[in-house]
């Protein structure tokens, strides 16, 4: 599988995951999340599947500013109804990388690592996600300003000219291009922009 090299220049995700851990499935339960992960899980990648990669990023990182995250500890919220526009993709990624489920996750061992009723959409919150840890209650959330980061002119022209099939190799190259640039200035040049991935504490 040839990824774009960009992609090994985004910022990763390290948590533990004490089921992991429990199991052998990982030494100490620690696991590692690449963007190249996120975008396995979504089969594509975009400023949207970035944007939540960034946005789980940073608010684990104030959730958890002296340890590793604790995946399973963590509740999502998010504003949107789940089959709001994109929020089933963002939901997918913060789940990748949390744990959290709404019912469908794993049901625990002995009462011990219970992944469901952690996700829930359609949440009273201003902002984009809120991420609760829930031994503690501590909690932030996110927005990703997306406008921030706006996209090449070029593109109106040529997504349209891709999807109805008059786009010529020279088209669809330059639009992959200008796509997966404006995703590489999320992950690698404005990751830690708190005026594009802003977190607010709780």
């Amino acid at each position: 599988m040839h990824l774009p090299d960009f992609f090994d220049a985004a910022p990763r995700i390290t948590v533990r995951d004490r089921l992991a851990g429990f199991l052998g499935a990982a030494k100490d339960g620690i696991i590692e999340y690449r963007y190249a992960d996120a975008v396995k899980l979504a089969g594509h990648s975009c400023p949207t599947v970035a944007s939540a990669f960034l946005m789980t990023r940073s608010a684990l990182t104030a959730l958890y500013p002296d340890a590793l995250p604790e995946r399973g500890g963590v509740r999502v919220d998010l504003r949107e109804d789940r089959l709001e526009g994109v929020t089933g993709v963002v939901a997918n990624v913060a789940s990748l990388i949390t744990g959290a489920t709404q019912d469908t996750g794993f049901k625990g061992i002995g009462g011990h690592y219970d992944r469901r009723n952690l996700l829930y959409f359609g949440a009273d919150i201003p902002g984009q996600l809120r991420f609760t840890r829930t031994d503690t209650g501590a909690a932030v959330e996110a927005n990703a300003r997306l406008d921030r980061v706006p996209g090449d002119p070029r593109m109106s022209v040529l997504l349209p000219r891709c999807l109805n099939g008059t786009a010529t190799p020279a088209d669809e190259e330059l639009f992959q291009s200008l796509w997966q640039g404006r995703v590489r200035t999320l992950l690698v040049e404005r990751a830690d922009d708190p005026e594009v991935i802003a977190i607010q504490k709780q």
